[in-house]
């Protein structure tokens, strides 16, 4: 049997946290332990949503590490997962507050907002990475080798709609550029509507879980690019010697 894989995560919030493990759960064929480093509750100073993320890269990028898996305080982990949202190009330091604004200028971050036409996704996706190589102050910007970035396009809900409405075909024809899919999961039907909350979320990620391969992977490109990067990161498993 194959260890348990842990796994930690900075991701924008509770309800991307839950598609993330639910997508995991729908690739992975070893037992793993999610641990959230952001939103963390003891780090409450940190935020949450991107900006929160941001500020955990910096306080990341204060320790002069060349990658997530140099520093001794987070040591112990099989794979690192940093998550932001595509849509995130779109944003402003500005959106945060005046202390985001003096921040980037003063410490040279990477300009915002970032966004390119899409599709295609990919185009905003990699502004999105090189906001967080910039963030984390990583050299060239590339993580390391247990380091993956989960950018979904534009939010994790083109996951989930592709789980939840995956007889909707001419929704999902452009999910990934789509970037009212939160207020259309909403409006659905009473039994089937799913706010914004990890109660719903966690209702629906089974579905995610079970559909992973048949619905979300061929209409969301980004997810199989995370699937693709979390098997390359991985360990090779270990296996208890054979009874002779």
């Amino acid at each position: 049997m194959s260890e348990t894989l842990r796994v930690a995560l900075i991701a924008e919030g509770p309800t991307d946290a839950t598609l993330i493990e639910a997508a995991l759960k729908g690739f992975l064929d070893r037992p793993f332990v999610l641990i959230q480093l952001q939103p963390e509750p003891t780090r409450p100073q940190m935020g949450a949503g991107w900006g929160g993320v941001l500020k955990w890269c910096r306080a990341f990028a204060a320790g002069g590490h060349a990658a997530l898996e140099n520093d001794p305080t987070l040591e112990g982990f099989d794979l690192f997962i940093l998550h932001l949202d595509a849509d995130v190009a779109n944003k402003s330091y500005a959106d945060y507050g005046d202390e985001l604004v003096h921040l980037a200028a003063a410490q040279g971050l990477p300009a915002m907002p970032c966004a390119r036409p899409c599709p295609p996704a990919s185009a905003s996706v990699e502004q999105v990475e090189r906001l967080l190589g910039g963030w984390l102050n990583l050299p060239a910007g590339s993580p390391g080798p247990q380091t993956v970035w989960c950018i979904p396009s534009k939010s994790t809900e083109s996951w989930l709609v592709a789980a939840w409405l995956n007889t909707e075909t001419a929704l999902l024809a452009g999910v990934e550029c789509n970037a009212r899919l939160e207020s259309r999961l909403a409006s659905l039907p009473k039994g089937r509507k799913l706010r914004k909350t990890v109660t719903d979320y966690r209702k629906a990620a089974p579905e995610l879980t079970r559909r992973w391969h048949s619905n979300v992977r061929p209409h969301c490109a980004q997810a199989h690019l995370f699937e693709q990067r979390v098997t390359a990161a991985l360990p090779p498993a270990t296996h208890a010697p054979t009874a002779t």
